[in-house]
């Protein structure tokens, strides 16, 4: 697939074939409120593009093409309000990974550089009784204990034997409820999970003999690069309310979960960009940039982008619910008793790589838009239906990794959000270096040696993966975390430090 060249900052226009123009970036943004950075609509975007971002995390920001994508975004038709950015932004194919963009339901686009390869990557917490301070030598033999129970690495076959066509059929259709219902976890995880585990409009033929054959043997896998399963203390309440209601306390340790939808995914986006390249409709959609193709909603190839791209969600959150429970039994192993007594309880699971049909208010109308989250979690405020009951008090947990060395976080969703941001947040530190720079950084340094210095186990499979998810290739999720406070789209909750990670 072709690269963009890289447009001048300069406000000039760089044309890449007929009707294409790369958007303004670089002086013409400017600060519209604390931590709110915009450029305005010029040339060919229908809306202006809008930064959620410190100071600091802008000096990253302008160091890759992130800002002039989101301007790129704002070009494509039927856009609702803004082309947005989360302070975790780097530079995605067509879009942003931290891009969110939303889209009239009934004259507007879906384009799969505004998902991702990876569909419906995403996290869940799992919380326990357990005290980090009471794990002696036992930290060691969880972390290896999770190693060896969850499949790990470059095209690794799950911990569930090949599934069936009708299986698979079933797990593409209902999600996480399949896992549940073949005996991985308990229907309260249904409930504490994005969309209840499962989009609607999910069909099994949409999908390519080739995605499914990749997505047979993967169903309880956590892949490679960044996905990983990482052990956690409670380092820091930050909201009490809000902790109390999410179950969590200083002290006490939890479970990071990273994956999603594996090889079967990436075909999906893979088979939908061929196929949109190829069609008539996209010719009506001016592009500032190939990396967007994009076709009307109401097009064959929109409906069936949607369909499959909906069915690899479920079948990703089927694959963390049947993760959660083999660390549930790696725990039980190490720990001995059973889910009960353990406390073991996911807190919630929340998708980063995603396109669904929502309600929003848009200058005072309710519409159905389909918003984009790339690279962005959905980050709904108290009070909305499709928070869960237990916590619509205080409103949805938003979930921000860090990275090996460093502490993630628990947020909470904002009212400011959904007027803002189509109720979206970040969903992590975001890179600061390619993987590329990562290992020619790493080059000669004993990564596990560095992260055993500060108190980290880790287990991997490949020490080349290792060196590209070091601490230094990724921002400090915690300036991330202070955006999204200062810019009022998230509330910091929790800091979680790490003390134990699986990677592939």
């Amino acid at each position: 697939m072709t690269r963009t060249t890289r447009a001048a900052t300069n406000g000039s226009h760089s044309l890449l074939g007929p009707r294409v123009y790369i958007g303004h970036v670089g002086k013409d943004l400017e600060q519209v409120s604390p931590g709110i950075w915009e450029v305005a609509a010029a040339g060919g975007m229908q809306v202006p593009a809008r930064v959620f971002a410190s100071e600091t995390l802008l000096a990253a920001i302008r160091g890759d093409r992130s800002l002039e994508q989101a301007c790129n975004v704002a070009h494509l038709p039927g856009i609702v309000r803004a082309s947005l950015a989360m302070p975790d932004m780097h530079e995605g194919y067509g879009f942003p990974i931290g891009g969110v963009a939303a889209f009239d339901a009934a004259d507007g686009i879906v384009s799969p550089g505004g998902v991702g390869y990876d569909i419906n990557c995403g996290v869940r917490l799992i919380r326990t009784d357990l005290r980090a301070d009471e794990l002696g030598d036992r930290l060691r033999r969880l972390v290896l204990q999770i190693q060896r129970d969850i499949p790990a690495g470059v095209g690794s076959e799950g911990a569930i034997a090949r599934l069936s066509d009708h299986d698979l059929d079933a797990v593409l259709r209902t999600g996480a409820a399949w896992a549940v219902r073949a005996g991985y976890g308990q229907p309260e995880d249904v409930a504490f999970t994005e969309a209840q585990g499962c989009l609607p409009g999910a069909d099994p033929a949409a999908l390519s003999h080739r995605a499914r054959e990749r997505g047979v043997p993967q169903l309880g896998t956590l892949g490679s690069g960044n996905h990983f399963a990482e052990v956690q203390v409670v380092d820091e309440v930050l909201d009490q309310s809000a902790a109390e209601a999410f179950g969590l306390a200083e002290g006490q340790l939890t479970v990071l979960l990273h994956s999603g939808s594996r090889g079967l995914g990436y075909q999906v986006c893979d088979d939908a960009l061929a196929a949109m390249h190829r069609s008539k409709g996209r010719e009506l959609i001016p592009l500032p940039d190939p990396q967007l193709v994009a076709v009307p909603l109401s097009s064959p190839e929109g409906a069936r982008y949607l369909a499959a791209m909906r069915a690899a969600a479920n079948f990703a959150w089927a694959n963390r619910q049947v993760m959660m429970v083999l660390i549930e039994r790696a725990m039980a192993r190490v720990f001995g008793g059973s889910r009960s007594s353990l406390g073991f309880r996911l807190v919630y699971d929340v998708a980063h790589n995603i396109a669904k049909l929502e309600e929003h208010d848009v200058g005072g109308t309710r519409r159905t838009l389909l918003v984009h989250r790339k690279g962005a979690t959905r980050a709904f405020p108290a009070g909305h239906a499709d928070v869960p009951a237990a916590y619509r008090a205080v409103g949805q947990p938003v979930l921000i990794p860090g990275d090996m060395g460093r502490p993630s976080f628990v947020c909470v969703g904002t009212q400011l959000a959904m007027r803002e941001t189509f109720g979206s947040a970040a969903h992590g530190a975001g890179r600061s270096m390619s993987r590329h720079a990562a290992r020619r950084a790493g080059a000669g340094r004993d990564i596990f040696a560095e992260l055993g210095q500060r108190g980290v186990v880790v287990a991997a499979r490949s020490p080349k993966t290792l060196a590209e998810e070091m601490p230094e290739a990724y921002k400090d999720a915690a300036e991330v975390v202070e955006a999204l406070r200062l810019s009022g789209i998230a509330r910091p909750v929790a800091r979680l430090r790490p003390i134990g990670v699986v990677k592939g």
